[in-house]
């Protein structure tokens, strides 16, 4: 399957819809095993109902966060993220990547959010569950509108994305840094162009996301980066180099998380081991069960986000000991500030001058 990260579509049964009955229309032979046809990247527009997802994990440093799209054009085989189109009858497989969803009416409903009687701001999180520079902002810009409502209202916010289309929007992201509002995570998995090309293929290459880190560092903006997730035999050799990449590009934090395979990833990340990098398959899945348990993913608060045994304390010790070596910090979320927000106007009012 040409530039798509997943290799198959089966759709899940977790919802109670099991089957897909082909009509023969386009998708059907589109998604058929082993063609090599593009696939057509379909967008729905769709209204939200609200704007602002809150969080009580006590494993996710942030409170809230928006997200403008669902589906993922960048096609990351091992995204958490995948299993939410199964809720909505479609598959976390080829769906999730070519069957997109834009939430068009956000930034409007984030405006009246803001706008409402004893709001109280914390840090708005952007890209927690698909990125927010994915391709079709480049169409939609319900990011960037989002940006410019929080300059407008001095609303701080964050940033995390693997796409050197954050550069777009530079402006935006300086003016709001320089008051101490805004921050960004770019997310580097590998150095390796080859491999990021099979494990996350609409993404920006690996050297253009240093460049946007560069950028970024370059303008004012506060930049970290991610080097997540970190899977045992694939990626995990890379932590040093990634981070000593980023830093040598203007990075001043860092982060790096094991592997999470939660429901239809775990089967879909393991028909992509093998079919890209079979040679590895069975170690990368032992490595992966050894720190969840001897399961492919272990969801309890606590652990998704750290693992356990030894592979996932020496990630801890290598990470904490790369801070060290390069005086980093861990993230940026806790610097933003909230002091200066103030709610955005009014849509409807009339303005006097």
């Amino acid at each position: 399957m040409a530039r798509r990260g997943a290799t198959g579509n089966a759709v899940s049964a977790r919802f109670g819809d099991p089957v897909r009955t082909a009509d023969g229309d386009f998708l059907d032979w589109q998604r058929a095993a082993g063609d090599d046809r593009p696939l057509r990247t379909e967008v729905t527009l769709e209204r939200a109902r609200s704007a602002i997802t809150r969080n009580d994990s006590p494993d996710i440093p942030f409170a809230a966060s928006f997200n403008g799209y669902r589906g993922c054009e960048h096609g990351c085989i091992y995204c958490f993220a995948r299993p939410t189109h199964a809720f909505h009858g479609l598959s976390p497989g080829l769906d999730f990547e070519t069957r997109l969803f834009a939430r068009a009416n956000g930034p409007a409903l984030l405006r009246d959010a803001f706008r409402r009687p004893g709001y109280r701001p914390t840090p708005l999180a952007l890209g927690t569950n698909t990125d927010p520079y994915q391709p079709v902002e480049a169409r939609f810009r319900i990011t960037r509108a989002v940006l410019e409502l929080c300059l407008e209202a001095q609303h701080p916010v964050s940033v995390t994305t693997k796409s050197a289309r954050v550069l777009d929007d530079l402006a935006l992201l300086a003016a709001l840094a320089k008051d101490g509002l805004a921050m960004v995570m770019v997310s580097v998995t590998t150095l390796d162009p080859v491999l990021a090309r099979a494990m996350e293929p609409r993404a920006a290459a690996p050297h253009r996301r240093l460049a946007a880190i560069a950028a970024l560092a370059g303008a004012g903006v506060p930049v970290a980066v991610s080097a997540s997730p970190m899977i045992p035999g694939l990626n995990d050799h890379e932590l040093e180099a990634i981070v000593g990449a980023a830093v040598g590009a203007g990075a001043g934090a860092a982060m790096a998380l094991p592997v999470r395979l939660p429901h239809e990833v775990a089967p879909l990340f393991e028909a992509w081991l093998h079919h890209h990098v079979p040679d590895r398959a069975a170690r990368v899945l032992s490595g992966i069960r050894a720190m969840r348990g001897g399961r492919l993913n272990d969801p309890r608060f606590g652990s998704r986000m750290r693992g356990e045994g030894p592979w996932a304390a020496l990630l801890r010790a290598r990470l904490d000991r790369l801070r060290r070596l390069h005086g980093l910090g861990a993230r940026g979320w806790a610097g933003l500030r909230t002091d200066r927000f103030r709610p955005p106007a009014d849509p409807c009012q009339p303005r006097l001058f």
